[in-house]
């Protein structure tokens, strides 16, 4: 767009040296600067243009250039007249740009957009009229005739508006000669090329800044339902837990306490004062312990058995307190050094404590049983545990699992491990549970 300079030979020979030694290409260059530095920001606030964020480099180019276009035309020895109708239409510029131009360039309304763009054409008109080397000016000025555009077509219209205005006014500038006019067509052709090049360019580029930016609004709202979403399974899973460690512990205490209590009353009707006593002190330990579970629960804490003791040895508590509470003969038997048993994660300890303890509730509740066999062994899969009753059993294709039941797959499940339940009506229930165990260093 510098080669809209050349002028007419009959030109003093200090200003035709200057046009000529305008740079043809520094346009394209500056331009390909620029818009690099606007559409590196791709996106921006909500609802605003990609390109609303780089308004204050624009803004800065702008001023610089009309400032150092009128600083330069004081240099020229331009007549006192054209010089003052130059520093007018310079004036009438900046403020169309600074009152007009600028916000049309944030609101994207139209009337002012056309309005701004007509003003900077005719004033343009008028600088490099009166001043060539004015046409500095287009750069800013190509570049922002695009930037109002909404379309391809109302830019390339206004592109070659500025061109032929700018042209006319070089012409004038040079006499209105036809060696004037054959100079300065082919850069005014040129000029209208690069332009419309760029301009086309730039819309794309925009155009596929803004869809990235729309993409981007996607990902973020995606991402967003997809937290929400973990957010929601986080708590359903936490809520499970919570149920699981309430019926494993706090509920099954309770079903021990109102079993105590409906044989301490027996005992009371029988006149067994001391059978009563004995029910009596064991509903109180209950209590006590359900207590303590309580507390532990609601602080996130390991049971507090297992805080106190080895797993073997809650093991053993738990079969001597079941034989105390029921009659039912309980054995623990360890197929494992007890040093590997405690070598082995809390959690996983927890895992196989709360499968014995649901394995004897519904021993308690349904089996009937006279015996039950604990084992804690090796296994090919990796630790294991065992609950072996004699009791009276069932079909387990007839009988959809409880709570209790579903609860301990769960829990297992979520250690990588497995649940079989072995049954059949008049030969009692195997329940075995294997979990790969994973020792931690002592």
């Amino acid at each position: 767009m510098n080669a809209l300079t050349g002028t007419a030979s009959d030109l003093p020979d200090r200003r035709r040296t200057e046009l000529s030694a305008s740079p043809a290409l520094a346009g394209p260059r500056l331009w390909l600067l620029v818009w690099r530095k606007m559409v590196a920001v791709e996106t921006s606030a909500a609802g605003q243009p990609v390109w609303t964020r780089a308004l204050v480099g624009w803004h800065i180019v702008f001023w610089v250039l009309l400032a150092t276009t009128v600083g330069l035309s004081f240099l020229d020895g331009l007549s006192a007249a054209r010089q003052a109708v130059f520093v007018g239409a310079a004036v009438v510029l900046g403020a169309a740009y600074q009152f007009v131009g600028l916000p049309a360039i944030r609101s994207r309304r139209r009337l002012p957009s056309y309005a701004y763009r007509l003003v900077l054409i005719a004033a343009l008109m008028v600088l490099i009229g009166l001043y060539p080397q004015s046409v500095f000016l287009m750069f800013i000025a190509s570049a922002q005739i695009w930037l109002l555009c909404q379309d391809v077509r109302e830019g390339a219209g206004l592109s070659l508006l500025l061109v032929t205005g700018v042209g006319a006014a070089q012409l004038w500038n040079a006499g209105w000669g036809w060696d004037a006019f054959w100079n300065i067509l082919p850069w005014m052709l040129v000029s209208l090329v690069v332009s419309l090049l760029f301009g086309i360019w730039i819309e794309k580029v925009i155009t596929q800044s803004q869809q990235r930016a729309e993409l981007i609004e996607q990902l973020e709202s995606a991402r967003d339902q997809l937290a929400e979403a973990h957010h929601s399974a986080g708590v359903m899973a936490e809520r499970e837990r919570m149920a699981r460690e309430i019926h494993d512990t706090l509920a099954q205490g309770m079903t021990s306490i109102v079993m105590l209590s409906q044989a301490a009353q027996v005992e009371l009707q029988r006149g067994g004062a001391d059978d009563a006593a004995a029910r009596l002190a064991a509903i109180e330990d209950t209590a006590r312990e359900n207590l303590a579970e309580a507390r532990a629960l609601v602080a996130a804490f390991t049971p507090v058995a297992l805080s106190e003791a080895t797993l073997t040895e809650v093991l053993r508590r738990q079969a001597e307190r079941f034989a105390a509470e029921t009659g039912v003969d309980v054995q623990v038997v360890l197929d494992m050094p007890d040093d590997e048993v405690a070598a082995l994660p809390q959690a996983q300890q927890v895992v196989l404590l709360r499968s014995a303890q649901e394995a004897l509730a519904n021993v308690r509740k349904h089996a009937a049983a006279t015996q039950v066999l604990i084992t804690l062994a090796w296994s090919d899969s990796g630790v294991g545990i065992e609950i072996r009753d004699d009791g009276t059993g069932f079909t387990p294709d007839a009988v959809s699992g409880g709570f209790g039941l579903n609860a301990m797959r769960g829990r297992v499940e979520e250690s990588g491990g497995s649940v079989q339940v072995e049954s059949a009506p008049g030969r009692g229930t195997r329940v075995q549970v294997l979990i790969p165990a994973v020792q931690e260093d002592l």
